[in-house]
């Protein structure tokens, strides 16, 4: 598919003061997740207080980046002109082993081999200049 896609810069997400730790953490190549010190849940997104017990006692933590797909979808229409030369990419549901779901995509695979169970560990990418954004790859 051709397309100007190289004058339209993918969309970058913004960082706020909830989420700030995250990003920082993806930029140092970790998967920074909130946890409650109460009761070791794992959080994600970062949330005021923990969705198990209601602690606020939450601390930033570096998960194991281990996981496996959730679910997975091919796109293959074009929703952003960022994203034209990228037709079709995966947009993937990743279920980490500490519990919570991201929102991410699979790399080093073909789409055709994305499988729901299938094994991933993380890595990250950048996404737009000093925006690293974690992805995740066969285990």
């Amino acid at each position: 598919m051709t397309s100007d896609a190289a004058s339209v810069p993918k969309p970058v997400p913004e960082p706020d003061e909830e989420s700030q730790e995250f990003f920082d953490g993806a930029n140092r190549g970790e998967l920074m997740l909130s946890r409650c010190s109460d009761c070791n849940t794992w959080l994600h997104p970062a949330a005021p207080v923990c969705t198990e017990c209601l602690s606020d006692n939450l601390e930033w933590a570096q998960a194991s980046g281990k996981g496996q797909v959730f679910t997975f979808a091919i796109i293959y229409q074009n929703p952003h002109p960022g994203f034209a030369d990228d037709i079709p990419y995966n947009v993937t549901i990743v279920e980490l082993d500490e519990g919570p779901r991201l929102n991410s995509a699979l790399v080093n695979v073909p789409e055709e081999d994305i499988e729901i169970g299938m094994r991933v560990t993380v890595t990250f990418a950048e996404q737009g200049p000093g925006v690293n954004l974690p992805r995740f790859q066969p285990a």
